[in-house]
């Protein structure tokens, strides 16, 4: 009954009108004690003075309320700010009262009427007292009483510097908050076992299951700034195995107006829990270079290419035109960026591979740079779909590339994979391709072509975090292609600011990679979810194993045989030095790939694809087949190879 009782009373808040009530009668109250202390805490004066004085004391106190409203705050969550108005007020009504005195005084309208200076002084100190005092009183009781009793779930800091101490400001002021630190985490023993504003400080030993059990913990919040990427990782790694949830407020920079907001504290990420730093650009050459250009995007609706458009949108081009043949993701990108105040640019649907339809395009619009990232990506679909994956990946991209050197596109930047170093999949197989297509159309016309290559981009379409989150509002169990699995992961706003900085330094014919850090698990990765969402593994969610998918291979590489890498101004992004290619050769056994694609013949373009790119060796796949048949393919036993194949 008591805490049911508690519980309605914590989630109410008292009427305004009912805290001037009660803040009128504390300086009432005041000013009968005022008379009391002036009076050596006797009652030798004249009581009937103080009677007559006291309802207009009284009055002038409810007035230098309203004017200041400082009956407006809420009790509970009562800070600095709202003792500066009760001072204002309490200053203002003693004002107000001592020119009533000299008014009638003066006025001659009360010979009687009189309150001495020191009554008014004195009357002045004890209710700003008594004023501050109640609020307090009653913030403690609040907090300390009716929150461990209520519902209100208690919290650690991990942190008792400045940034730890603005957390628990923000968290203690927030009109809504429902939580109560109970305790900071620090390893500084200077600061261990002492208390910031009534909270204990522990040492991170000191920190078990146990120990949130016994406080009853159920959240810890990081409010560390000044922390190397790689200890955070761990520290927020060690964290995610107690039975609490984490999070971590934003940096300083990303703070609203220079104050933190309890709305900005977020769940850690996964991304949080990559083994890599995040990649920051700084003295940035893209808004030099899209200054007052026509810019196209292919593929604007995607994943990455939304986030392409998203980030150009900031920048002072003259027209973005974004082409994507997916409907309703183009509507809803459109919708955003309406929304977002930016109504220069174009949507248009059109699939890639109708090049009529995209020459129509390049005669009305010119474009200065064109961004190409549509393309077909999902690695088992496109294993039995290869029809699809090279008209798509091979033969759009040679379209966009033919009509772009026919119109004078000053700059192409093409967005490929890791998965094209030494493919093992027709997905990787026909970046691969595109990629030498776009190095040999470098020798051709005066557009720059330009590639950049990285791998898994965490949240995009199809990748493996969206499909954990879905396993585990299901309950699991999570899969797993296989238990040593990994990948190299980067942010979709990362991945897509690379390509534009990589379109911006490219002088034409290079290869962009990007420095992705350490591969990570994908087992390890799993689990570290499962424990984000505050589960345990595998007592309330398992992990299956079910086998390499086709054409997967259990790690991913940024650098193909026999390539190396040349530094660039920016630490993070690197270009392959790829080895020579007989261009003619390859634009003309592309031709011969599309053609045969055209008349759908599925084994010979396969082959194809092997011949073109000696190092694609089908894995796991029933293409394993025509490896076989390829010989170690050059420029003289490539027909002869083609030709047996068929036979």
């Amino acid at each position: 009954m008591i805490r049911n009782y508690l519980n309605l009373f914590s989630k109410k808040y008292a009427s305004q009108w009912m805290v001037l009530a009660v803040d009128s009668l504390i300086v009432g109250f005041a000013f009968v004690c005022a008379y009391i202390i002036r009076f050596n805490l006797t009652f030798d004066f004249e009581v009937e003075n103080l009677i007559i004085q006291l309802p207009l004391v009284i009055v002038m106190g409810a007035i230098g309320f309203l004017i200041t409203g400082s009956y407006r705050g809420f009790v509970r969550h009562t800070g600095i700010k709202d003792v500066y108005n009760i001072f204002n007020a309490i200053c203002l009504s003693s004002i107000l009262t001592i020119f009533l005195v000299v008014f009638v005084r003066e006025m001659d309208l009360m010979s009687d009427f009189t309150i001495p200076l020191s009554i008014i002084i004195i009357h002045s100190l004890v209710a700003f007292l008594a004023l501050t005092a109640a609020r307090y009183v009653f913030k403690h009781f609040f907090h300390n009483v009716v929150n461990k009793i209520s519902s209100y779930k208690n919290i650690l800091i991990y942190g008792a510097g400045e940034s730890g101490i603005i957390t628990y400001n923000a968290i203690s002021n927030h009109v809504s908050s429902q939580v109560r630190v109970v305790g900071f985490i620090d390893d500084d023993y200077k600061k261990v076992n002492k208390s910031i504003n009534g909270v204990n400080v522990f040492h991170r030993k000191d920190i078990s299951q146990s120990f949130l059990e016994s406080r009853g913990v159920t959240e810890i919040i990081v409010a560390i700034h000044k922390i190397d990427n790689n200890i955070l990782r761990l520290l927020v790694e060690s964290l995610v195995d107690y039975s609490v949830q984490v999070k971590i407020i934003p940096p300083v920079q990303d703070w609203i107006n220079g104050e933190l907001k309890v709305s900005q504290i977020k769940k850690v990420q996964i991304e949080d829990l990559l083994n890599r730093v995040p990649i920051e650009i700084k003295k940035s050459k893209v808004s030099k270079e899209l200054n007052d250009k026509v810019i196209m995007v292919t593929g604007g609706a995607g994943s990455i290419g939304s986030e392409i458009v998203r980030q150009i949108a900031h920048y002072d081009y003259r027209a973005l035109i974004v082409v994507d043949q997916a409907e309703s993701a183009l509507y809803d990108l459109q919708q955003e960026l309406k929304q977002n105040g930016h109504h220069n640019f174009v949507p248009i649907v059109a699939d890639i591979r109708d090049k009529n339809r995209l020459q129509l395009l390049f005669q009305e619009y010119k474009p200065n740079v064109l961004f190409h990232a549509a393309a077909y990506k999902h690695v088992p679909l496109m294993e039995y779909n290869s029809y699809e994956a090279i008209k798509i990946n091979v033969a759009g991209t040679k379209n966009l590339a033919d009509l772009a050197i026919a119109n004078n596109v000053e700059k192409f930047v093409f967005v490929s994979t890791d998965k094209a170093v030494n493919p093992t999949n027709v997905m990787g197989a026909t970046k691969r391709i595109a990629e030498m297509y776009i190095s040999a159309c470098q020798h051709q016309g005066k557009t720059k072509f330009i590639t950049t290559r990285f791998g898994n981009v965490l949240g995009s379409n199809g990748s493996v975090i969206p499909l954990f989150k879905k396993q585990i509002e299901k309950g699991g169990p999570l899969t797993v292609t296989h238990k040593d699995i990994t990948r190299f992961f980067m942010t979709i706003p990362e991945a897509s600011q690379l390509v534009l900085e990589a379109g911006a330094m490219g002088k034409g014919g290079e290869i962009f990679i990007f420095d992705m850090g350490e591969s990570v698990k994908i087992f390890d990765l799993a689990k570290n979810m499962i424990k984000l969402s505050g589960l345990n593994y595998p007592e309330d969610i398992d992990i299956k194993i079910t086998g390499l998918r086709p054409g997967e291979k259990l790690y991913e590489e940024l650098l193909a045989n026999g390539e190396n890498t040349l530094p660039t101004y920016h630490k993070k992004i690197m270009i392959s030095k790829a080895r020579e290619l007989d261009f003619k050769w390859v634009k003309s056994k592309i031709d011969e790939l599309c053609i045969s694609n055209i008349f759908f013949k599925g084994s010979e373009s396969i082959q194809l694809m092997k011949e073109i790119v000696p190092e694609y060796i089908s894995n796991n796949s029933e293409l394993c087949k025509f490896d076989k048949k390829i010989e170690t393919p050059n420029k003289t036993t490539s027909k002869n190879s083609l030709i047996s194949s068929n036979n």
